[in-house]
């Protein structure tokens, strides 16, 4: 399955149905009098976050969305039927955004959140409404309200509680390999992972989600590469683990390199807890790792961890600081094995 975080959809909501015109035509019945009925109410549009979706793939092969239009008003003092609703079901985390690309008209973080995206229109009154002393006659009805049409975009965020940030080649998919069970692409080129992919990372007694984005090149804020789009993945994470190569010639300027994307990005990201970590040491010998995190201690200002995901040395101790900044209530603790019933002997 294709994974798409962005999508267009043109919805319009029904309009109402049309009030009747209509008179008592009665044998024996001197003075019949109005009886046109109430036009029925048009459909809405609704959107709703549901489980089983990661991704808005089906919103790339249909795009339009059109609630029913209520039934007209009819005679006997009969009201038209609603139109019918619609909703669009789509993955936890969608943010819903105006034709601009930038207000932001809901966040739907929660399974089961629904929000209402058009209201449909009311429907007119028939004639019988109409009727007074005055006016025993009246030949007036009102027409349904038209329905709204609009313009909007989805946009996914993953719901994830650690992010992982750095270079392209930095071995991002390779610890999300080594820690969970997902299996995303590796290679030994850049750019390896063109999407987003998710992990359930357990360490000790507790598990937590992890999102592994496409990597960042210097200038991504301004479209080199894959761009910083993908950032928009680890908004919602708590803390952010940000690898380094050990085997880079410049691990400071790497690093400064991450930084100064996430600073470009805006918002809050480059302010988010991280724990930065040295990776691939175990292409490294003893010197070279001591060199290595030394320069990367002085740029962070900060202490460094030493791992590698190809030899999982040092992983568990990643593993551990990552989850020390994620809050207690998002964590999900894992049941302690039962023991077995002993066997009955005679």
């Amino acid at each position: 399955m294709k994974f798409l975080d962005l999508a267009k959809v043109y919805i319009r909501s029904g309009a109402g149905g049309g009030g009747a015109v209509s008179f008592r035509r009665e044998k024996y019945i001197e003075y019949g009098g109005p009886d046109g009925g109430d036009g029925g109410r048009g459909g809405d549009v609704w959107a709703e976050a549901v489980d089983g979706l990661n991704t808005l793939i089906d919103f790339r092969y249909q795009q339009h969305f059109f609630a029913r239009t209520g039934q007209g008003g009819m005679g006997k003092q009969r009201s038209g039927a609603d139109g019918d609703s619609i909703t669009l079901r789509v993955p936890v985390g969608t943010e819903i955004l105006d034709e601009d690309e930038e207000t932001v008209l809901a966040d739907l973080t929660e399974l089961g959140q629904r929000v209402l995206l058009a209201k449909g229109g009311n429907g007119g009154f028939g004639n019988l409404h109409f009727k007074s002393s005055t006016n025993q006659a009246p030949r007036r009805s009102n027409p349904g309200q038209d329905g709204v049409e609009r313009t909007l975009w989805l946009r996914l965020k993953l719901i994830a509680d650690a992010g992982l940030l750095g270079l392209p080649n930095a071995g991002k998919s390779t610890f999300l390999a080594a820690a969970s069970n997902a299996r995303p692409k590796i290679a030994d080129y850049p750019f390896t992972t063109l999407h987003p992919n998710l992990g359930i990372v357990g360490v000790d007694d507790a598990e937590f989600v992890m999102a592994d984005i496409p990597g960042l090149i210097a200038g991504a804020s301004e479209g080199r590469g894959l761009g910083d789009r993908f950032l928009g993945h680890v908004e919602r994470c708590s803390v952010l683990l940000h690898l380094v190569d050990g085997t880079s010639g410049d691990v400071a300027g790497d690093w400064r390199t991450i930084i100064d994307e996430l600073e470009a990005y805006g918002g809050d990201l480059a302010n988010r807890p991280r724990v930065t970590a040295l990776n691939k040491i175990d292409a490294l010998d003893e010197d070279e790792r001591g060199a290595a995190k030394a320069a990367l201690e002085a740029a962070v200002g900060g202490p460094v961890l030493a791992m590698s995901g190809v030899s999982r040395e040092g992983l568990v101790d990643v593993l551990r600081a990552l989850r020390a900044e994620i809050a207690e209530d998002k964590l999900r603790h894992r049941k302690a094995a039962e023991p077995e019933p002993e066997t009955w002997h005679p």
